[in-house]
């Protein structure tokens, strides 16, 4: 019986050593994202003393006509120490709150990961800037909760942000790129699950390939360009006038 125990003990390490040793570890590849807003929670949020009078009405009328979350899509390709956030257009004709800034897609990243500099094109309202910057610095606190995401074992990070954004986010470190969607990044491995649980927001891989690229990333090159501290002096001087929705678009605009 010892015997026996022994001899499966050894074929199981035999086995974990060859999946360690043929596991590929991709630098190059495509990541499909989806980004999903609780518009319930996001229009009640919205609702005070001042506008409750057509705001419940207008949310009574979208709980019965749109779904309670809104999806979006979009694709990270990574190579090397380059990677490329682009969302992906919707088709979706305009319905009650979806020109508020929290449901559209105003970011396309490119990092270069080896100089530690980021590039965005956000759109701003009918601006376009190109904010160009070092990547943003993250304090992640990793901790031993794991989940799988896309087919990969990643593991649960939490940060603060901007003094007030808490961050989830789950990064794997078989794909040995220290990047994500949007504007985070800076984990020991890819963010394919990320959560703004506060702002009502995810984004989940849905699909990872490991694959070589067709052609070279290119940083984004349209827009005024700034850098991260100068846009947010332009958008508190053109906003000042909106009082509480100041707060809300320089959070969303400055992430």
């Amino acid at each position: 019986m010892k015997l026996i125990t022994i001899i499966i003990g050894s074929l199981l390490l035999i086995s974990n050593s060859l999946h360690a040793q043929f596991t590929r570890f991709p630098f190059n590849g495509v990541i499909e994202y989806e980004k999903k807003i609780n518009m319930h929670a996001l229009i009640k949020k919205s609702i005070n003393k001042n506008n409750e009078s057509y705001m419940n009405t207008a949310f009574e009328a979208y709980k019965k006509n749109q779904p309670q979350f809104k999806t979006l899509k979009s694709v990270l390709q990574f190579s090397k120490d380059k990677t490329l956030f682009t969302p992906v257009e919707s088709t979706e004709p305009p319905y009650f709150f979806s020109t508020h800034p929290a449901v559209m897609q105003i970011n396309t990243v490119y990092n270069d990961l080896s100089a530690s500099t980021t590039s965005i094109r956000k759109s701003v309202f009918e601006e376009t800037f190109l904010v160009k910057d070092s990547i943003r610095n993250i304090k992640w606190k990793i901790t031993d909760e794991n989940r799988e995401i896309a087919g990969y074992s990643c593991r649960r990070a939490n940060a603060i942000i901007m003094d007030s954004i808490y961050v989830v986010a789950f990064y794997t470190d078989q794909i040995p790129v220290s990047s994500g969607p949007e504007t985070f990044s800076g984990l020991p491995g890819m963010i394919l699950g990320l959560a703004l649980p506060h702002e009502h927001v995810t984004w989940f891989a849905t699909s990872v390939k490991d694959q070589p690229l067709d052609k070279p990333l290119v940083s984004p090159t349209k827009g005024k360009v700034t850098n991260y501290k100068t846009l947010r002096s332009t958008l508190e001087t053109a906003l000042k006038k909106y009082g509480e929705y100041l707060q809300i678009a320089l959070k969303i605009y400055t992430l």
